[in-house]
């Protein structure tokens, strides 16, 4: 079995990997299909798979916090845009007043999305918020 590290980068190495969320190689990805509409919004959005083989690679290259970025990512290409930029407003200071909200809204990812790394994150981020004292609305 070849090492994550040995195939980096992927579209020299492994461009077999390199595919898309809808599967579309990244050598059919060219000017000319996109100008012909031979493509469209998912032909153009990573694959859950080629960020979780990035994060692979990160991490056999030492780069830890890269890889659990990537693996981040991942959990994320699952996840609608609009509940991703919610969850991103909800993160943010003086947001919202109860950490209950961020709870639910962790299980929730965890559970309909299997996004356990972000989930993770949000709980991280619940703790910090509660011990800096940062459930507060403010905007």
């Amino acid at each position: 079995m070849t090492k994550p590290r040995n195939l980096y980068p992927l579209s020299e190495n492994a461009p077999e990997k390199a595919v898309s969320a809808s599967g579309m190689p990244l050598v059919d990805l060219t000017l000319d299909a996109i100008v012909s509409q031979r493509v469209d919004a998912a032909d153009i959005r990573i694959s859950a798979d080629v960020l979780r083989l990035q994060a692979g690679i990160a991490r056999e290259a030492g780069r830890d916090r890269l890889a659990l970025n990537f693996e981040r990512a991942a959990d994320l290409v699952a996840v609608p845009q609009d509940l991703i930029l919610d969850t991103y407003e909800m993160l943010r200071p003086g947001r919202i007043s109860e950490s209950r909200l961020l709870k639910e809204r962790a299980e929730m990812l965890r559970n309909e999305y299997g996004a356990n790394a972000i989930a993770a994150l949000i709980d991280e981020a619940v703790a910090v918020y509660e011990h800096r004292s940062l459930f507060r609305r403010r905007y």
